[in-house]
């Protein structure tokens, strides 16, 4: 059966790259890389999904000190790199393209999931309010971050062009930064976790710098035609909150990151999951200052994406939790047949229950 000529199903060109579909499978915390290390499993579950015009896969750490989840994978050691060359092989074996989102966790961290020698870092020493969960020990308070030094600084943001150049040889194509929902680009973005006074905070200009710089050296490093970036103004995941400069800081990063050409701007609107709505002015001013293509995610069915597209709102759209239960989510959509429901007692669970065992087809 061949797909209907709507817009949503249209291809469509991200700088080198050519995408089948506008859809885009949106990155999601899955606790399936046992030691770190994406493994089988994960190459199943990606190419199971590669349906989707774009994957960005979930996040990843840049470095050791990002590791601050149970089972998350990274992409900077040649363990993680093999493993997610297995990965990216089995997507375009399938026909799919695939950037790795590069989560550094910041202080949503708990040592006990960190390797030794690491520590939970953020921009100012202010400790999560929330349990983060420890293997075998279940939900512990999240562990009190050091405030980052300039040398902390400067090798957290050495380590997101590292760990860009480390994606590229494991055959992925491209990376998207993960700035939002309160890790650890967030955490400087925001004042409930940035209170320093030096040049990384206070001011918007000094607040968004963090983030301008991680996006730069990673597009020196690998091309700023293989780099997105991932925002959530208004998110109030991980304890962020908003301040009386969050639209004047969102329309000046959005300017600066424009400026360096990135791939996309990935904007979440979390209203959908309980957050504030993301105001139409906020909206507007990213996508005014935006140039290049820009990714609408929160909370979209069928018709609302083909409403926003052809409204020009966004060039390309998010899909998240129905992709988990939903494999094949863009034949379904096309099809408008039924979706499977997720089993969300298994969203963060090891095995392959909930993962790779929904139906495919």
């Amino acid at each position: 059966m061949s797909q209907p000529t709507s817009l949503l199903f249209q291809p469509t060109t991200l700088g080198p790259l050519t995408l089948k579909n506008r859809l885009v499978m949106a990155p999601m915390t899955r606790n399936r890389s046992i030691g770190n290390v994406p493994g089988e499993l994960v190459a199943t579950y990606y190419a199971q999904r590669a349906g989707a015009g774009l994957i960005v896969t979930e996040g990843t750490a840049p470095t050791a000190d990002g590791l601050g989840y149970a089972r998350i994978p990274g992409v900077f050691s040649d363990a993680q790199v093999a493993g997610w060359r297995k990965v990216t092989d089995a997507v375009h074996a399938a026909g799919g393209v695939i950037f790795v989102q590069l989560m550094h966790t910041g202080r949503a961290s708990h040592q006990a999931n960190l390797p030794a020698g690491a520590r939970v870092l953020s921009p100012s020493a202010i400790k999560l309010a929330s349990d983060i969960w420890v293997d075998p020990d279940g939900n512990q308070p999240a562990t009190e971050p050091v405030a980052m030094t300039e040398a902390d600084i400067e090798q957290a943001l050495e380590g997101y062009a590292h760990a860009s150049a480390r994606a590229i040889e494991a055959g992925f194509d491209g990376v998207e930064l993960h700035a939002a929902n309160g890790y650890l680009i967030d955490q400087f973005l925001n004042t409930a976790s940035n209170q320093r006074t030096d040049r990384w905070g206070g001011t918007v200009a000094n607040r968004i710098r963090f983030a301008v710089e991680a996006a730069r050296r990673s597009a020196a490093r690998i091309g700023a035609a293989r780099v997105g970036i991932r925002v959530s103004p208004y998110g109030a995941f991980n304890g962020m909150q908003a301040d009386p400069d969050h639209e004047a800081l969102y329309a000046a990063l959005a300017g600066e990151l424009s400026a360096l050409g990135l791939a996309y701007l990935h904007v979440v609107d979390h209203s959908s999951m309980g957050a504030p709505k993301v105001s139409d002015t906020v909206k507007a001013a990213l996508r005014k200052g935006w140039k290049g293509t820009y990714i609408l995610s929160g909370g979209y069915d069928r018709a609302r994406a083909e409403a926003d597209l052809i409204e020009g709102k966004g060039d390309l759209v998010a899909f998240g939790r129905p992709f988990l239960s939903n494999p094949d989510l863009v034949q379904k959509l096309a099809a408008g047949a039924a979706l499977t429901p997720p089993d969300f007692a298994t969203f963060y669970t090891p095995g392959e229950r909930g993962y790779t065992d929904y139906p495919v087809g």
